[in-house]
């Protein structure tokens, strides 16, 4: 076998791996069957930002 004959059969392998895991991965992506849900809060609580105890520790220690 000459160098060429290795090199060229190792970039038809290398393709055709690419090709076949992303072709897997977009089936387990169309068969997946389990749908993403937003996170959604337990109780009434506003969510976002809030400025709790730990958080006003590190502003005191992080001034200059």
């Amino acid at each position: 076998m000459t160098k060429s004959k290795t090199k060229k059969s190792r970039r038809e392998f290398l393709k055709a791996a690419g090709v076949t895991g992303a072709a897997a991965g977009a089936a387990a992506v169309v068969l997946s069957e389990n749908k993403a849900q937003a996170a959604k809060p337990d109780s009434g609580q506003k969510v976002g930002y809030r400025e709790t105890e730990h958080v006003k520790t590190y502003y005191e220690l992080a001034r200059f």
